[in-house]
């Protein structure tokens, strides 16, 4: 008999199967500790030259740099850019700020449909969906706290360039260091540009991962649970 899970919804409802990354926590590569933030002051020192750069990309593309309409395209260009990918000036340590306390919750919690915005490493063009975080029975740390950090958490490893595999196990991963419950699942449903504006140009087609942690890979009844409750939601 399957547990009723409390759940937070933050928009409409995800569907679709999932291709499983898996990974045990014993040899989770740790993407959330010891990283330190760069400083906010690198974005101005390295923003001639991304502006310079961006000039040069629309002079070879055959554009006139000097017409009215691309003044000032080329620094509006490299400032969006400094925006997309700010979430290497961020670390879950500092949004987090040791604000975790003890608290006892005894159902699942699914925290459902985060938005999430970011960029292909590939083609440096948007893939954007929803973030949903699976977690299990057990006594979780100022749980309900900890849920207005998970679309903060998404967004710092949104803004980098990224592909979803590795951004799905980033999420998890940070989740799992941060609350250390019995076990974490991130799904991930998106849409990449790089295939509705180019390559195979599918307008439908939607990308599914997710990653699973702890009690989700060791114990069989929690794991058919979790991939039960995703199929119906």
């Amino acid at each position: 008999q399957l547990l009723k899970p409390s759940v937070v919804n933050t928009q409409s409802k995800m569907n679709g199967h999932c291709n499983e990354s898996v990974e045990r926590p014993s040899s989770v590569v740790v993407y959330s500790k010891h990283e330190t933030s760069r400083k906010e002051a690198e974005d101005k020192t390295h923003l001639p030259a991304l502006e310079a750069a961006y000039t040069n990309i629309l002079r070879e593309l055959g554009e006139d740099t000097a017409r009215q309409g691309l003044l000032k395209t080329p620094k509006r260009a490299a400032k969006a850019m400094q925006f997309l990918t700010k979430g290497y000036h961020e670390t879950v340590e500092d949004i987090l700020n040791n604000a975790i306390f003890d608290e006892d919750h005894e159902e699942m919690v699914i925290v459902k449909d985060i938005d999430m915005f970011s960029l292909c490493e590939h083609h440096l063009v948007p893939f954007f969906g929803k973030v949903s975080v699976y977690l299990p029975l057990s006594n979780l740390s100022c749980l309900f706290s900890f849920i207005s950090y998970l679309p903060r958490i998404v967004e710092i490893f949104s803004r980098r360039l990224q592909v979803q595999e590795r951004l799905t196990k980033q999420i998890a991963t940070a989740v799992f260091e941060a609350l250390q419950p019995k076990g974490v699942a991130v799904v991930i449903e998106a849409a990449h540009m790089c295939m509705v504006m180019r390559g195979v140009q599918k307008m439908n087609s939607r990308t599914v991962t997710s990653t699973m942690m702890g009690t989700y890979l060791e114990d069989h009844r929690t794991r058919e649970e979790f991939l039960q409750l995703i199929q119906h939601n």
